[in-house]
């Protein structure tokens, strides 16, 4: 019978029945993202900011059901009921729908529950790099397959998308964009009106994900097509009408915000946004263009490797789709991330799409061949190495056996000599992939959560103080995961000012003694692990 040449207009423009080895390894991404070890509690600082402005999305939402709020309340999003002028809700209101239970019966929903929608938008980023490559008809067999393999198991990618943030899912956006306008080159009439409508809905996603995020994500897409040379003047005007239409959502949601909050609403592109990273240094970034380079450096393997060698391969074949694109696209993420002055560790999570791209036709030439063989010998010894440290490390043993064995079958069986080549392939995606499962069965993988207190007891006792009276953080900077916890918003003192009313202070363990001007604290209740309660009141 052949195969199976039906597709769905714009959206796969590829054989339905090719898509079979995707759909499993989206599975195996499901499995990854959602099975284990996705109730570890919610982290500082941006899980317990999204959960919140979530929570009070899925409020506001029950209030428009019930009548008691208009419907355009849903789309402005709220922090401990202020206007939220960080992020738009593109991920805040989706994310609030598997909470609308606990929203409803005022309590705190399970973190499984605000992780959900995150990482089920990170999920696509694999089959998306399956299909990318597919698009860019290398003459590597199987360099489809290698691609979705390695955005399977690089570790950030995977689990950067676990948490509830909104990077997996600007990822996913940013990879559907670049699909779609590489599906344009061959497209015409409607279809290409399609593949534009398409592009500018994933224009609009970013734009209600971290809008300034579109320029450059968009700017280099468009750059790469029109070197194809395959489209018309009249095909240009094609695209960009549904380029447009696709945008109305995006560009409607910002006017509609700068409509209901005024100047306020530029904040989402200048301080908060594009100007404060690109012209402040935040906390953490003394590091500079360093954070993103280390992050890849630490975060890559085992594919890394690979890495030199595909960038020399990309560039024989830069006069080819299959060269230009995946090296345009890392050249032009790296330089919308490397001059960034204030530098996160999660701000280089857009770099991972263009790197499994890059590195998935060297993987499949390594399949193929054998060569280059530098890499399969780098693979064995690094096995060899990591053995004898899984053996040592028993907390590490069940995470780095898999991965010691992943690079010690994969490094033998892909030798130049080797009759088995493919089988280690799989072999090694395979322990590698059951290794981070197996790491995201436990805690370790959740490793911010080790480097500050745990908040559980404090929440409860926060949850005991009087709630008619303010209450404020004594010895311990703000903790959104701590507010998120205990469902009251708690800052410094310092932040909420000095008054003559009594009010109530939670200080960590080891804080020293509470001094208020004017006011005489006392005790008034503690937790296991040391949090200390507070009440101050004027002095008589």
């Amino acid at each position: 019978m052949g195969v199976y040449q039906e597709t769905i207009g714009p959206i796969t423009a590829v054989p339905i029945r090719r898509l079979g080895p995707l759909f499993l390894f989206w599975l195996a991404a499901l499995a990854l993202l959602l099975i284990p070890g996705l109730d570890l509690p919610i982290r500082d600082w941006d899980e317990g900011i999204v959960a919140r402005v979530a929570y009070e999305r899925g409020g506001a939402l029950l209030q428009w059901l019930s009548g008691q709020a208009p419907f355009s309340n849903i789309w402005l999003p709220t922090y401990w009921d202020a206007p939220y002028l960080n992020k738009p809700p593109g991920l805040h209101l989706p994310a609030s729908l598997p909470l609308l239970p606990w929203v409803s019966a005022g309590t705190v929903p399970p973190p499984w529950a605000v992780r959900l929608i995150p990482a089920l938008a990170a999920s696509a980023v694999v089959p998306l790099a399956g299909v990318i490559t597919r698009q860019l008809n290398h003459k590597q067999q199987g360099a489809a397959v290698a691609a979705a393999a390695i955005a399977l198991t690089l570790l950030p990618l995977m689990r950067h998308g676990r948490l509830a943030m909104l990077d997996g899912a600007l990822v996913s956006a940013s990879g559907l964009l670049w699909w779609q306008l590489l599906l344009c080159r061959q497209s015409r009439g409607w279809r290409l009106l399609g593949c534009g409508l398409l592009t500018g809905l994933a224009c609009s996603a970013l734009l209600l994900l971290k809008a300034p995020l579109v320029i450059p994500v968009l700017g280099i897409g468009l750059l790469l097509l029109l070197l194809e040379r395959q489209l018309g003047a009249q095909q240009w005007l094609v695209l960009f009408l549904g380029l447009c239409l696709g945008l109305l959502p995006g560009l409607g949601w910002h006017l509609f915000h700068w409509m209901q909050r005024g100047s306020d609403a530029l904040l989402l592109w200048g301080g908060d946004g594009a100007s404060r990273v690109l012209l402040s240094a935040g906390e953490g970034s003394d590091l500079g263009w360093r954070i993103p380079f280390l992050e890849v450096l630490e975060g890559g393997w085992p594919w890394l490797a690979l890495w030199p060698f595909a960038v020399v391969l990309a560039w024989k074949q830069r006069h080819l789709s299959a060269g230009r694109w995946p090296l345009g696209l890392q050249l032009g993420m790296a330089a919308a991330v490397l001059p960034l002055r204030t530098q996160l560790p999660w701000y280089s999570h857009i770099l991972w799409l263009p790197f499994a791209l890059l590195c998935a036709p060297a993987l499949a030439q390594l399949v193929e061949s054998g060569k280059p063989r530098a890499v399969s010998w780098l693979w064995l010894l690094l096995g060899l190495a990591l053995l004898p440290v899984a053996l040592l490390q028993p907390e590490f043993r069940t995470v780095l056996l898999p991965a010691s064995g992943a690079l010690l079958l994969g490094g033998w069986g892909l030798r130049p000599a080797s009759t088995i080549k493919v089988q280690a392939a799989g072999v090694m995606v395979g322990l590698w992939w059951l290794g981070l499962l197996l790491l995201f069965s436990g805690p370790l993988w959740h490793w911010e959560l080790n480097e500050q207190r745990p908040v559980a007891a404090a929440a409860v006792l926060v949850q005991s103080a009087d709630p008619t009276l303010p209450i404020a953080l004594w010895g311990q900077s703000e903790r959104p995961s701590l507010s998120w916890q205990s469902q009251r918003r708690l800052q410094p003192l310092s932040k909420l000012g000095l008054s003559n009313e009594p009010l109530q202070l939670l200080s960590p363990p080891g804080a020293p003694i509470p001094e208020v001007a004017g006011q005489q604290c006392r005790q008034q209740g503690s937790s296991e692990d040391g949090w200390l309660l507070w009440l101050c009141a004027p002095i008589p």
